[in-house]
């Protein structure tokens, strides 16, 4: 009997994992009864293991790859047990006497549905945009500004042409008019060091070129030095102006013109200082309008060209033009030397320069003798 009740758990067991409905027998009603009821049992349990509820899986904040799901086991080994276990109990009840027992129909075990986790994707945090610095607007280019490409300036050293066997900075190329390449102290290097310091004089809108600067200086001292030494020798050659009862008859009777300077009356002084300051301003105001683009000495308009002054009616060819300029820059540079000269000598012989000279023809009283040029005692 023992061995017919572990045979039925066996095959109540089984009935768990398949759906057909078994039947047997067993020799006595009450050992089949008994083995019913284990079998019934046995199924509650299994169906109650099946049928639990899933818990709801936990949301997934990451969107992690899901893995694939294992392959199922097919239940075709499970089916061939039971069916041998069954054939195997029906062949030792059919040996008891014929008790049909009541067909246990095994309890549909229902899967329960799995519910697939609902993955959700973790938000993507946009990552903030920096907005973009605003665009500075470009500088307002001065109308008479032509746009050129700035060429590239030479350095190093070259044979200075003023000095043989000298070297001079290679930025002096003969480009400039009377540029003879005499520069020992290296100074045109330094040139665009003071640019700035040029630019703020006149609001800082003039040539951004150093050596530009450099000209404008010496050009301007040149030319006030070539007039200066005129009215140095004009009161020697020509004589003074006449004077008045309320300047003073001899206000204007000084022939040295460092002397003049301490007695000319100071509305006539006024007058000098008026018109010099009115061609400053009219330079820098040409300098403002004509900026990078402006030319070196070109302060006043004055000369040949469209729109300037030309009371002569002066026409150069090019030639010519470049010409003219060599021979201004040599007297500008000869007028600075010569007006030093006069300053120095007029300061220590308190005369004027033309009475210096005059005596210089004017043979003395011993030369007039005839013992000078005869032995004494003759």
């Amino acid at each position: 009997m023992m061995k017919f009740a572990v045979l039925s758990l066996l095959v109540a067991t089984a009935s768990a994992f398949t759906t057909p409905p078994l039947t047997f027998a067993v020799g006595k009603p009450k050992a089949a009864k008994k083995a019913v009821a284990v079998a019934k049992k046995v199924a509650k349990k299994v169906v109650a293991a099946a049928t639990k509820p899933v818990k709801k899986a936990a949301p997934v904040m990451k969107a992690a790859p899901v893995m694939k799901a294992a392959p199922v086991m097919k239940a075709a080994p499970v089916m061939k047990a039971v069916k041998k276990v069954t054939a195997a109990a029906t062949k030792a009840v059919k040996k008891v006497a014929p008790v049909m027992a009541a067909p246990v129909m095994a309890a549909p075990v229902m899967a329960a549905p799995v519910m697939a986790a609902p993955v959700k994707a973790a938000p993507v945090m946009a990552a903030p945009v920096m907005k973009a610095a605003p665009v500075m607007k470009a500088a307002p280019v001065m109308k008479a500004v032509v746009a050129t490409v700035a060429k590239a300036k030479p350095s190093g050293t070259i044979p200075s042409a003023a000095i043989p066997g000298e070297l001079a900075p290679a930025l002096l190329d003969g480009s400039l008019p009377g540029d003879v390449g005499f520069d020992p102290c290296y100074l045109s290097t330094k040139a665009d060091l003071l640019v700035n310091y040029f630019n703020g004089i006149v609001g800082g809108k003039g040539p951004t070129d150093g050596l530009t600067w450099y000209r404008e200086a010496e050009l301007m001292h040149g030319r006030i030095c070539m007039v200066a030494v005129v009215g140095f020798l004009w009161p020697g050659l020509f004589g003074t102006l006449s004077g008045n009862e309320w300047t003073g008859v001899d206000a204007y009777s000084y022939t040295n013109a460092l002397e003049a300077f301490g007695k000319a009356p100071s509305a006539a002084l006024f007058q000098i200082f008026a018109f010099m300051s009115i061609l400053e301003f009219r330079r820098i105001n040409i300098i403002l309008a004509d900026g990078a683009a402006y030319m070196a000495g070109d302060s006043q308009k004055w000369g040949q060209g469209e729109g300037r002054w030309n009371p002569l009616g002066l026409s150069y060819t090019p030639e010519e033009y470049a010409e003219k300029q060599l021979q201004e820059i040599k007297h500008a540079r000869l007028a600075m030397i010569a007006f030093l000269g006069l300053i120095f000598q007029g300061n220590f012989s308190g005369v004027g320069v033309i009475d210096q000279l005059s005596g210089a023809f004017v043979a003395p009283e011993y030369a007039t003798k005839a013992g000078y040029f005869l032995p004494e005692g003759i």
